[in-house]
């Protein structure tokens, strides 16, 4: 049996657990000016229509007297981490695949904590809760893709067990399934196939080409086969953050100043890796929509913050509007200690602003730099 576990409105969850007044509100994490969106929100504000990736100016307009939040990034991760050292205990393999949600493989290991599937999710759920004050939602089934609709259909706070494949597949609809797009679907609503189970009564050529190859792959599916196991090793192969502005900036030093934010979260994510990166690139978008990415890259791989920013802030042109700005990390491998006494030096100043971020959000240590940005939003 597969085990997939979810952690229920996250971000929303983490910020309730942090201020415990704000418990049982409509609470909305995200962007809070202009183009920002919803990133999470707890089920309360649900109830008015909120929902992830909704502009946050309509998120304001439905729940008026919501609890808004901005994203504190290193403070979920931190509380991801617990979660995933808590499952790490339940299986030795263990496929995180994203900072909320993981895949188990309880096979050989539910006599120890109850003899069956379903004690061990109770379990799980019991232990996450006491020890990381978080609610998740588990569903176990022996295919990966129904272990994830189960724990989907199961939120929140619940526990969905599928032992009979057969009794369930027919109730699957198309639109649970990962990677069935509102293109596939509507292809498939054209054929008149609306549950996965509908699938089995086409002809594999026809499906193969309406879809591509996601047409077999959706066919396997439906006959009850996923051959995909877990993946335990797999490594984080990209870090990035970006920010859409509320209104278009021309300045340089206020455009500098949201770059070294945005260094300083790629530089926090890389350490809490453990990885250093070879490449970064910066990403710009202008008021037409255009954009490009442009790259820098070095024998010296890094995870600090003024590496990081010294460079790609000589790709920021003077007096050019944008809209958008981003950057990514690439071309990572395992950190490694640098002897060197000015590194060490830097290196301990990394430490001590990453702790403060993680009890205090990004303002917990400010540089110099994004101090500008508070006078900006003074002056306005």
């Amino acid at each position: 049996m597969l085990a997939h576990v979810d952690l229920d409105a996250f971000y929303a969850s983490v910020e309730e657990l942090d201020q415990p007044e704000i418990k049982g509100r409509a609470v909305i994490v995200g962007g809070l000016e202009g183009r920002g969106v919803v990133s999470s929100c707890s089920y309360a504000a649900r109830r008015f229509g909120v929902h992830s990736a909704m502009p946050i100016s309509q998120a304001r307009r439905l729940c008026p007297r919501g609890v808004f939040l901005p994203v504190r990034m290193s403070r979920y991760q931190e509380a991801s981490c617990q979660v995933m050292d808590i499952l790490s205990r339940f299986s030795p393999v263990l496929e995180q695949i994203s900072v909320d949600e993981a895949f188990m493989d309880l096979r050989g290991v539910t006599h120890l904590w109850g003899g069956s599937p379903a004690q061990t999710g109770l379990k799980i759920k019991e232990t996450v809760r006491k020890e990381a004050g978080l609610n998740c939602s588990v569903g176990i089934a022996p295919l990966r893709f129904l272990a994830k609709i189960a724990s989907e259909r199961s939120k929140p706070d619940g526990l969905l067990l599928v032992d009979d494949v057969e009794g369930f597949l027919p109730t699957v609809e198309l639109k649970e399934v990962s990677g069935v797009g509102a293109k596939t679907l509507r292809l498939l609503g054209d054929l008149g196939a609306h549950k996965l189970f509908d699938l089995r009564s086409f002809p594999p050529p026809l499906l193969e080409r309406r879809l591509g190859k996601h047409g077999p792959e959706l066919l396997r599916l439906a006959w009850g086969r996923d051959e995909r196991g877990l993946e335990p090793q797999r490594q984080v192969k990209s870090v990035s953050h970006e920010t859409t502005f509320a209104q278009d900036l021309a300045r340089k030093d206020i455009i500098l100043s949201h770059l070294m934010v945005l260094c300083q979260k790629v530089g926090t994510r890389l350490r809490q890796a453990g990885m250093c990166a070879g490449t970064f690139t910066l990403k710009i978008k202008y008021p037409d929509f255009k954009q490009k990415t442009l790259s820098s890259s070095s024998g010296q791989p890094t995870d600090q913050t003024l590496d990081i920013f010294n460079r790609l802030h000589g790709f920021v042109e003077e007096g050019t509007a944008i809209r958008l700005l981003g950057v990514g990390a690439g071309n990572l491998r395992p950190a490694r200690q640098d002897g060197l006494f000015n590194r060490g030096r830097q290196q301990a100043l990394h430490q001590a602003e990453d702790y403060l971020q993680r009890r205090f959000g990004l303002r917990g240590l400010t540089r110099a730099r994004t101090l500008l940005l508070d006078k900006e939003r003074m002056d306005e």
